[in-house]
């Protein structure tokens, strides 16, 4: 038995390992890679997998992780802000579709059980690959996905009563109202169950299991709260999927959302992929190349309804065109679900095996070009959006969400000692943090202080794009792990190759190490204590102050120097100071009632009579580098000067206020 689920994962990597390089290589989504290696490797292919079932209990776990990660990405409130697209966008879709397909079976001379039963199939779409999908082009916030997310968890929670008629429509089934209202009853006691829980008791047990500082014991802890709550919606009634989503959206509150993304993802991808190989496993290939016209003319017709009944129910929700189309087109596959429900309708005769099998094999071929119908829908919407009238084109309901993302922020990660002292200058100076902090206590003790910090380990990818790394400016790494400072100085430089590294360090030996992997600057803590040291030494022996400020620039200018990316085109302070030892760069703001304030740098010559140079203004409205003379001083402006410490000390009381004020 080990040795041919051995064998069956051996397989389905080696073939995976060679399907998904060619996607790559002719730029095919990976979701189609996945459902052409089950087509490929599964029984109706090459035969290289036979055992369907245990794939398909792997693709369970991939469901549950996928819909957990998307769950992770919302939240309560958001939710709550989509029930009007839940349960008005869902329901007319589900209706509408419905309707639709069933007279146009009655039509074609099917039976009234055979035609609504087709209309259940039909009305449902695939959350997974929908979601996956617009997950991988950074659009589950986007309107268009938020619409198809809504319509998604209602489709979710209407299959439960699809299963329930399903027998009713081949008239084998008695009515039991008392068996239908305990299960009812006993759906509803699971979600207050999972709310009440997930509110109160889920929070407790993942902060307990992250203060233990192991990585193992919180992703058992996370996992074991995802496939438990899973688990109950499903012995509920409710689908595997729903329940998923429901742990996302517990986990996703508290603030531990981002390490357990991070711990997931990997194990996501693979079993994600598992399910996909098992779907395309289910394509007879025979019934494709028998019956192509029929086939072919029912893949239309679902693709056809479905973008129509559910553009309609967009519009109900008063999208913009444009997004009535990606919703419509979005939507337009067989859902993961049909695939459950059909074998309900088979086993209680509602639907015959021809039906079944050219039902089937369209369902799958419909999931497959869903990728490509999702990348050309915008295109499409741009074109028809044009040719609407005005109230159909701009919507008016649901609008774009505001996105509030950090920008030129400083970064932080580690908040012992060195992070609150850079965090409070920063704060001193008006300069936005953000913090990464793996000690929850820490986390949960700075939250209730409104800082902007985040549960997590910062040698994540996941984590460190939740904090906007690509749009920081300032990285300070202040962690004490030797091996984790190189890991996040490789990782930052990836996501942001323009990101300024400084790195806190113990030994001297970790500097060259530390910048040759991206770091800017590197302090060394032996390096700072013995200058601290050295200083101490000499103030007792009476050195004059100035001259032990000028050994220390000298020690600190030798030492560190050393051990930079040389580069032969930069030059830095230390150069400058080579050639011209009494000039430094100061930083000055002119303050309310300053001489200064209102009068442009021409007027106040200050080059001609104090010997400085402004070399840069930072100011609200931007940063105004080497500015002409006709440039004014404001209140409040910032100025970067190139100046000598006695200018400087007859220039600075001219920035201050005026005695007269």
């Amino acid at each position: 038995m080990v040795l041919d689920i051995l064998t069956l994962v051996t397989v389905i990597l080696l073939v995976s390992i060679s399907v998904l390089f060619i996607c790559q290589r002719f730029n095919i989504p990976s979701i189609v890679g996945f459902l052409l290696i089950g087509m490929v490797s599964g029984p109706f292919g090459l035969g290289l997998i036979s055992d369907i079932e245990t794939v398909q209990v792997l693709a369970e776990g991939g469901i549950i992780l996928l819909l957990f990660t998307i769950g992770l990405e919302f939240s309560f409130e958001k939710l709550l802000e989509a029930r009007r697209t839940i349960v008005v966008g869902g329901l007319l879709q589900v209706l509408i579709t419905i309707g639709v397909v069933a007279v146009a079976s009655l039509a074609l001379g099917l039976s009234w059980g055979e035609s609504v039963f087709l209309g259940f199939l039909v009305a449902l779409s695939s959350t997974a690959i929908v979601m996956k999908v617009f997950q991988e082009r950074g659009e589950l916030e986007s309107l268009p996905g938020r619409a198809a997310l809504g319509i998604l968890i209602f489709q979710d929670l209407v299959i439960i009563p699809m299963i329930l008629v399903t027998p009713f429509l081949a008239g084998t089934a008695a009515t039991d109202p008392e068996g239908l209202l305990q299960m009812a009853v006993y759906g509803v006691i699971v979600l207050l169950v999972i709310f009440v829980g997930g509110r109160w008791f889920v929070p407790k047990v993942l902060f307990h299991a992250a203060r233990r500082s192991s990585r193992e014991l919180f992703l058992f802890t996370v996992a074991a709260t995802v496939f438990s709550i899973a688990w109950l919606t499903s012995s509920a009634g409710l689908s595997l999927a729903l329940g998923a989503f429901f742990a996302g959206l517990i986990v996703g509150e508290s603030e531990y959302n981002i390490e357990a993304l991070s711990s997931i993802v990997p194990f996501r991808d693979v079993l994600t992929g598992l399910f996909f190989i098992s779907i395309g496993m289910l394509l007879n290939t025979v019934q494709v190349i028998t019956h192509p016209v029929e086939v072919l003319l029912v893949v239309a017709a679902i693709f056809g309804v479905k973008a129509l009944c559910t553009s309609l129910s967009a519009i109900a929700l008063a999208l913009p065109m444009r997004s009535v189309i990606v919703v419509g087109l979005a939507l337009s596959q067989i859902g993961e679900f049909s695939f459950i429900l059909i074998e309900t309708g088979l086993e209680a005769g509602v639907i015959g095996s021809r039906i079944y099998q050219i039902f089937l094999a369209a369902a799958i071929i419909t999931m497959t070009a869903t990728p490509f119908l999702i990348g050309a829908a915008p295109r499409v919407g741009d074109i028809l959006q044009e040719r609407v009238p005005g109230a159909l084109r701009t919507g008016k309901l649901l609008a774009e969400p505001e996105q509030k993302r950090r920008s030129d922020h400083l970064l932080l990660v580690g908040f012992g000692l060195t992070g609150r002292s850079v965090a409070q200058a920063a704060r001193v100076a008006g300069i936005p943090f953000t913090v990464i902090e793996c000690n929850p206590a820490t986390v949960r003790e700075e939250k209730r202080r409104n800082v902007d910090i985040l549960y997590g380990d910062a040698t994540n990818r996941e984590v460190l794009e939740h904090a906007d790394i690509g749009q920081a400016r300032v990285l300070v790494v202040a962690v004490s792990d030797r091996s984790a400072i190189g890991r996040v100085i490789r990782t930052a430089r990836r996501l942001n190759p323009s990101i300024y590294v400084i790195a806190r360090t113990r030994f001297m030996a970790e500097v060259t190490p530390l910048i040759d992997l991206g770091a800017d600057e590197v302090i060394s803590e032996e390096y700072e204590t013995s200058i601290e040291i050295f200083t101490r030494v000499l103030a007792k022996y009476f050195i004059p102050h100035d001259e032990i400020e000028h050994l220390v620039a000298e020690l600190r200018g030798g030492g560190y120097k050393m051990l930079r990316r040389p580069s032969s085109f930069e030059r830095s302070l230390d150069d400058l100071k080579l050639c011209a030892p009494e000039l430094a760069i100061y930083t000055v703001r002119v303050a309310p009632g300053s001489v200064m304030a209102g009068k442009t740098l021409a007027e106040l010559n200050l080059r001609r009579n104090y010997g400085v140079t402004v070399l840069v203004i930072r100011r609200e409205s931007g940063v105004v580098p080497i500015p002409g003379g006709e440039v004014p001083i404001g209140e409040g402006d910032l100025l970067v000067i190139l100046a000598s410490a006695s200018a400087m000390d007859t220039v600075v009381p001219l920035f201050r206020p005026s005695p007269a004020t």
